[in-house]
């Protein structure tokens, strides 16, 4: 099992979230990547060293560092704000 860490943005923009639903998918998608860390797609130029998966209209941002057993969910952003 991997440790899991949250970085601040992500912990802020969670604690926002008032759409029920979307704070369900978000929980799901969090599980989907402890149970496989490598399954986002891995980012290039200045997020280089994360990976992100898409949850409608939002991207989870987080960083796996398989030598340290370590998932850290960085945080939820907008595409438009990338």
């Amino acid at each position: 099992m991997v440790n899991v860490d949250y970085d601040e943005n992500f912990k802020e923009f969670f604690s926002k979230i008032k759409d029920n639903l979307f704070r369900l998918k978000v929980e799901k998608q969090i599980e989907k990547i402890i149970q496989n860390p490598e399954v986002g797609k891995p980012m290039r130029n200045v997020r280089k060293g994360t990976r992100e998966v898409y949850i409608k209209p939002f991207r989870l941002s987080y960083s796996y560092l398989p030598n340290e057993n370590l998932i850290i969910f960085l945080e939820i952003y907008h595409k438009k704000e990338q």
